[in-house]
């Protein structure tokens, strides 16, 4: 990138607040519609959170870390960051999105960078069917819940429930239960790009499951299709010396 053009978006915690003022007096800021770059400055929600607005969608993403985690983020260095931007590494990323139909028959629609999941909404076990292109792999899964992962967030949630950590080029998904109880020997699956995964909840009113993705939760659902949305596209910008494909590897090697 020859000319960086840099428009700052900033979380609403402190942290994020005073790195705004302090980058917005350091460096020239422009307006959203003229900018080539959103500088977010946050943790990986605030990033996550721009899938869902077009106008991101067509602009490059540079995070610096002003959260906890920031997976998705670059470190926090004030000094020299429209050199940093010049010589960053682009790295595309495409959602996952869910369908959901709930037990009043009402559709919700969401989208995640990182994950689909389902969870049991009190005491008993979720019962939930599972089918991968309309084709029935699990009759009865007894389990707390069950996910659907993108690479990118195969190292969050997926990893601490046990699924595989995804190559970040693959654009597969990661298949993960979460504490199966029935079958118990099963491990999860990873599925091809364009796999559609549909899951169905066995007695849903006395057996309540929740699905979530990204910041949308929605209770008391009774079938969930979950898929890759191809059409929208974070275009994030990561450090040369750090790119989210080295971190993902290096995730694989932290005991």
């Amino acid at each position: 990138m020859k000319s960086v053009k840099p428009f700052f978006l900033s979380a609403k915690s402190k942290k994020a607040q005073d790195t705004l003022k302090l980058l917005s007096h350091k460096y020239k800021s422009y307006s959203l519609n003229k900018a080539n770059v959103v500088v977010v400055l946050g943790g990986d929600g605030t990033i996550l959170s721009l899938i869902h607005d077009t106008i991101y969608l067509k602009k490059k993403i540079y995070g610096m870390n002003r959260g906890t985690i920031g997976f998705l983020m670059n470190n926090y260095k004030p000094n020299d960051l429209m050199k940093r931007i010049s010589v960053s590494k682009e790295t595309k990323l495409n959602p996952v999105q869910m369908k959901v139909i709930d037990i009043k028959n009402k559709v919700h629609n969401a989208l995640s960078l990182n994950e689909v999941s389902l969870l049991r909404q009190n005491r008993f076990a979720a019962n939930v069917k599972v089918k991968i292109d309309n084709k029935i792999k699990i009759n009865n899964l007894v389990c707390d819940g069950i996910l659907v992962s993108t690479p990118a967030g195969s190292t969050a949630y997926n990893l601490s429930a046990h699924g595989p950590i995804l190559p970040l080029n693959s654009t597969l998904l990661a298949l993960t239960p979460i504490c199966p109880f029935r079958p118990r020997r099963w491990k999860g699956a990873i599925l091809p790009e364009k796999s559609k995964i549909t899951f169905e909840i066995i007695n849903a009113e006395n057996r309540p499951v929740s699905a979530t993705a990204g910041q949308v939760e929605i209770r008391n659902v009774k079938k969930v299709e979950v898929s890759y949305n191809f059409k929208k596209t974070l275009k994030l910008l990561f450090d040369k010396d750090l790119n989210l494909e080295q971190k993902i590897l290096n995730e694989q090697f932290i005991l």
